[in-house]
């Protein structure tokens, strides 16, 4: 096993799960990265395991997360990248067996099931962190960076939008409104959205939420609007949806000085499933000048208006970074269990708010 630049050797991972979120996501990012090694891949799925082994030569490719238990003294962290109903059940098994955890989100079905996770971590004295890419995503850096210019004066209204048109079902777990599954959008993408919110402008007091199911045959919601209010004052209106004909701007920031607007989505996602992979001293999640957002008073963006922003690039190889800093030296956890527990509370009073048909506090 080679070393790392610091000399020692890298984390060794198990990660569970090889679909879209293992196989896209997790595995090309823990191999992109030098202080981590991708030593075990956990799927049933014959082709996936095949899969795994041709993108991963040398990694253990098991059917069972018994398999991995039974490898657990020679792995150094365990991913969680399975279907959602499984988070909670092995987030614990693998934190009981003393091994630190990364959970893709949502990590637990409830916000309460997710501070017991974070009670057992803390307890137990381990790493406990939750796959938050969208933080390192090249719009969400670009305008983090501007508030912390304060380019926007006192924001006032914060629109973001995770918009798609499938108006065809594709199948699966995620599109299940059985409530054991933790399907639908809202969970879904609407767990980036509602992460992202906070992490910009801090807790929310209250919640209004329009929750539809729109698709034929549809049975989970395919179409979500929330409509947040921060303690600090600003306003959050967040969409998703799979049935969006025409798609709105990505964000949308008004402020009293200016507003920032920017389209499309972080390339890095389009630039993994294509089967790129970031390598040192090679660009990565940098966007084109004709994908930059634009800020500006008074004008349209759509024709012209503003001054182009220069977009900071994406950074998803950060978060394992970061998840191995954590582990070895004690660093901040990327993304705490707790802070994806207040976005669980947000969702909950969503629901509850669709249900009702009118704003919640959030508990």
């Amino acid at each position: 096993m080679t070393s790392d630049a610091t000399g020692r050797s890298p984390l060794r991972v198990g990660l569970i799960g090889y679909g879209v979120a293992g196989s896209v996501f997790h595995a090309p990012l823990i191999a992109a990265d030098p202080g981590l090694v991708l030593d075990t891949v956990v799927t049933a799925n014959p082709e996936r395991r095949a899969r795994a082994l041709a993108a991963h030569p040398g990694v253990h490719a098991v059917d069972s997360v018994d398999a991995l238990w039974a490898r657990a003294d020679d792995l150094d962290l365990v991913v969680v990248a399975s279907p959602n109903r499984t988070h909670t059940a092995l987030a614990t098994t693998a934190l009981t067996a003393g091994l630190p955890v990364v959970v893709d989100k949502p990590i637990a079905p409830t916000a309460r099931e997710a501070r017991e996770l974070a009670a057992l971590a803390e307890a137990r004295g381990l790493v406990l962190s939750v796959f938050q890419n969208r933080r390192w995503d090249s719009d969400f850096l670009t305008l983090r960076r501007l508030l912390a210019g304060g380019e926007l004066g006192e924001v006032w209204r914060f629109e973001s939008r995770f918009e798609r048109w499938r108006p065809q079902l594709k199948g699966g777990w995620r599109e299940s409104g059985n409530p054991a599954e933790v399907g639908g959008l809202l969970y879904d993408l609407g767990s980036h959205l509602v992460d992202q919110a906070l992490v910009l402008f801090g807790p929310v007091a209250s919640v209004y939420a329009e929750r539809e199911v729109r698709r034929p045959g549809a049975t989970a919601d395919d179409d979500a609007f929330l409509a947040l209010t921060h303690t600090g004052g600003v306003r959050s209106h967040l969409y998703v949806s799979a049935t969006a004909a025409q798609l709105g701007p990505r964000f949308r920031v008004l402020g009293s000085s200016a507003g920032y607007v920017t389209y499309g989505l972080d390339p890095q996602e389009a630039a993994l499933r294509d089967g790129a992979r970031p390598e040192p001293g090679t660009p990565w999640g940098v966007e084109p000048e004709s994908a930059w957002g634009r800020v500006g008073s008074g004008e349209s963006p759509l024709t012209g208006g503003g001054r182009p922003e220069p977009s900071v690039p994406g950074d998803y190889p950060a978060f394992y970074t970061a998840v191995g800093a954590a582990i070895r030296d004690g660093a901040p956890v990327p993304v705490p269990a707790g802070e994806a527990a207040a976005a669980l509370d947000v969702l909950e009073a969503a629901v509850r708010s669709a249900e009702h048909g009118a704003p919640v506090a959030v508990r």
